[in-house]
């Protein structure tokens, strides 16, 4: 059975699809429209006048959603992180433009702070630095509340604080927005591999020597993820995450077989940045890597797929649907 191609195909137990593939796109305000990232090749920050561009690319390419991330400048960056909510602030703006670019197009945004605080933390701190997670959760709600006002179809809280799904469930409930859609972001571990990201979204600088291990997972620990899970179910949300995905494929695979929720991973940038980085020394076949991570993934048991290959890989399934990896 192994033999042939054919005979391979016929067997074959994990197919990877474009519909599996949700595509991260960096958002900043002002020039250059497309601004690269030195830490992701083939990576941009898009300015809204541009960003019409990629979410075309990814709607032709049959990409069922794109996630949004914001580049805020120092200026809207604060203690309370209030930009977060403002109802004319970058994303909410964003949202608007990839709406009126491809309105069949899912957006998923981010909800979490660390854009706009001046310290770099996914939540508000109190004297002493620590991350409060109650006064956090009610900043949250509002940043929930304003993206599915702006139009968003899915929010996914990434700060892992304590209740926030159900706290963005109820508001959504109340205000009117039942059919919004949770992502949570339930087995956030705190990882080196986020690095790229947070130069990304300009929150590496802000941080500085701090770390989030407060409140995102332990790397060691993996039963602490299916608790995490399970209360994130329990308070409503409509789909689980698992980061980063590639170093946590046991976790993904344990949620799956405990829970059979929608569950999905991130292909985080760090993850990115290495395929990119040994392909580009001709260590790895590229497309061949990818391609082969991505099955994985699925094997595992993902939904869907967050990964900045998302419109790279569409387009190589579109050339050869049969191809190997």
């Amino acid at each position: 059975m192994r033999k042939d191609a054919f005979s391979r195909r016929m067997m074959r137990q994990t197919k990877l699809s474009v519909d599996d593939l949700i595509q991260p796109l960096f958002i900043h305000e002002g020039e250059p429209e497309k601004q690269p990232i030195p830490s992701m090749p083939g990576i941009f920050r898009w300015g809204l006048n541009a960003l019409a561009e990629p979410c075309k690319r990814c709607h032709a390419l049959g990409i069922p959603a794109v996630v949004l991330f914001p580049s805020t400048p120092s200026a809207a960056k604060s203690a309370d992180a209030k930009q977060a909510w403002h109802p004319n602030g970058l994303v909410q703006r964003a949202i608007k433009a990839v709406k009126h670019a491809a309105p069949d197009l899912g957006v998923i945004t981010d909800v979490a702070l660390d854009p706009y605080t001046s310290h770099g933390q996914d939540g508000l701190c109190d004297a002493r630095g620590y991350v409060e997670n109650d006064r956090t959760v009610a900043a949250l709600v509002k940043q929930a509340m304003s993206h599915v006002e702006a139009g968003a179809d899915v929010v996914a809280p990434s700060d892992m604080m304590d209740g926030r799904v159900r706290a963005i469930r109820d508001a959504f409930e109340k205000n009117g927005y039942p059919n919004a859609r949770i992502l949570a972001y339930s087995a956030k571990y705190a990882s080196t591999f986020y690095a790229p990201f947070r130069q990304a979204v300009g929150s590496a600088s802000n941080l500085g020597g701090g770390d989030k291990r407060s409140y995102q997972m332990d790397p060691a620990n993996a039963d602490e993820a299916l608790r995490e899970t399970a209360l994130d179910l329990a308070e409503g949300a409509d789909m689980v995450m698992v980061k980063p995905g590639a170093i946590n494929l046991d976790i993904v695979w344990r949620v799956k077989q405990a829970f059979g929720m929608p569950t999905f991973a991130y292909q985080v940038s760090g993850e990115y940045a290495m395929l990119k980085a040994a392909a580009e020394h001709g260590w790895l076949d590229e497309r061949q890597a990818v391609l082969e991570t991505l099955t994985c993934f699925k094997r595992a048991g993902c939904d869907g797929i967050l990964t900045y290959y998302a419109a790279q890989v569409a387009e190589w399934l579109r050339e050869s649907e049969c191809a190997e990896i």
